[in-house]
């Protein structure tokens, strides 16, 4: 399994924060996108569509949640927990 820095230095590496609007509006990681956590489950086709999936939320348990549904339906991603973790790591390795 990849770390978090690895995965971000990957070519078609995608971030998908699953905050509300709202919170993605007030802060995010640059070039992600916003995907709620209660969206998930009815857009596992784009998730599927996706490579090197990144996961991130508030505090890491929403992106935790969406780390486990996208496993339990066959899709791999690495769950990044905070986005301002995840934030870190991209701007600083």
């Amino acid at each position: 399994m990849n770390t978090i820095s690895e995965m971000l230095k990957m070519k078609d590496t995608i971030v998908v924060d699953v905050r509300t609007p709202g919170e993605f509006a007030v802060g995010h990681v640059a070039g992600s996108v916003n995907i709620p956590l209660d969206e998930v489950p009815r857009r596992l086709n784009e998730f599927g569509a996706m490579r090197n999936i990144v996961l991130c939320c508030a505090s890491g348990g929403r992106s935790h949640n969406a780390w486990a549904y996208l496993k339990q339906n066959g899709i791999a991603s690495l769950d990044g927990g905070a986005w301002t973790n995840v934030n870190y790591h991209l701007n600083n390795n």
